[in-house]
């Protein structure tokens, strides 16, 4: 009996410096979420004022841009995925990667070829074990994605859809898997609603759909004028690249906010069911001591009354 209640408090132990990592995590997550909230909201004003120079352009004159134009019978997607680097995140990487999942098959029931773009480690673990061949990663940024990051991704991403038929470049890591031109591109990401709710979301970028945010105008507002120098064409060519970069960073920025809350809500789950393990534990190993010192008290009395009886045999 000793030896069982050694075992408990052994185990008690152990599961209390478990709730001890599982609760600092839970802080760290927590205090993370917050920050990554104000990052998300001091890149608002600048993805603003973007679109709405994006949608300046787009709407007051008749240029045709590559990123706008719609092919003809697309046949190929590139799909961007957006999952977490590291884990204790609950579900959070298995819903994108879900959500990618259904995309891929909706796609391809549509008759397009899908080309895989990774970012996240747990994204390119669950690729490489079942051996589907990704053409790019982007690792190491999950819980503080930067622009640097964004901008790579959507050089890289642009590039595939201004490629030319027939062309075909290689990937950036230089390990060979072939980078074709691609019709659409796509982003499956975790949109953050609130501490609670992250909900996975797959949007089209690529061809660019510019929406104005604000309300239409009246019949009788006056529409400014515009002028555009050089030209409509060369301010396109300038924006539309940093529209699609700043789009890429906000899901990068949601994703990194969807990942904490996560991570936080699972860490306080660990934490909780921590708790009731040790109370069990706890509990038993009350259980064992009063067993044992019931048991030890059984042969004392029991011996007592041996003694007793064989004293008053031999008298």
């Amino acid at each position: 009996m000793a030896v069982s209640l050694r075992e408990y408090r052994a185990r008690i132990k152990s599961v209390e410096s478990t709730k001890k990592i599982t609760r600092a995590m839970e802080l760290i997550a927590a205090s993370r979420i917050i920050k990554a909230q104000q990052r998300a909201q001091a890149a608002a004003p600048y993805a603003r004022e973007l679109t709405r120079a994006v949608s300046a352009v787009a709407t007051f004159s008749n240029v045709e841009h590559p990123l706008t134009t719609e092919k003809d019978d697309p046949k190929r997607a590139a799909i961007l995925v957006v999952t977490s680097d590291r884990g204790l995140a609950g579900a959070y990487s298995s819903s994108v990667l879900r959500e990618a999942e259904r995309l891929v098959e909706k796609l391809k029931e549509e008759g397009k070829e899908v080309d895989l773009y990774v970012s996240g480690r747990k994204g390119v673990a669950y690729y490489k074990f079942r051996g589907r061949e990704v053409v790019e990663t982007w690792t190491g940024h999950s819980d503080q994605p930067t622009y640097d990051v964004a901008r790579e991704i959507g050089a890289t991403l642009i590039s595939a859809f201004t490629m030319e038929e027939g062309d075909e470049g290689r990937d950036a890591d230089g390990n060979g898997i072939p980078v074709k031109p691609v019709d659409e591109v796509h982003v499956v990401y975790t949109r953050f609603r609130s501490m609670l709710t992250q909900e996975p979301t797959a949007v089209r970028m690529l061809p660019l759909e510019i929406v104005e945010g604000e309300t239409p105008p009246e019949k009788d507002d006056v529409l400014p004028l515009y002028e555009f120098e050089p030209s409509a064409s060369d301010v396109l060519d300038g924006l539309l690249p940093k529209y699609v970069q700043s789009r890429i960073y906000f899901a990068l920025l949601q994703a990194a906010a969807s990942e904490l809350a996560a991570r936080q809500r699972a860490m306080k789950s660990a934490t909780d069911n921590a708790e009731d393990l040790i109370k069990k534990y706890k509990r038993i190993a009350n259980q064992a001591r009063q067993a044992g010192i019931t048991q030890e008290i059984s042969e004392i009395v029991g011996g007592v009354n041996a003694l007793a009886d064989a004293n008053a045999g031999s008298d």
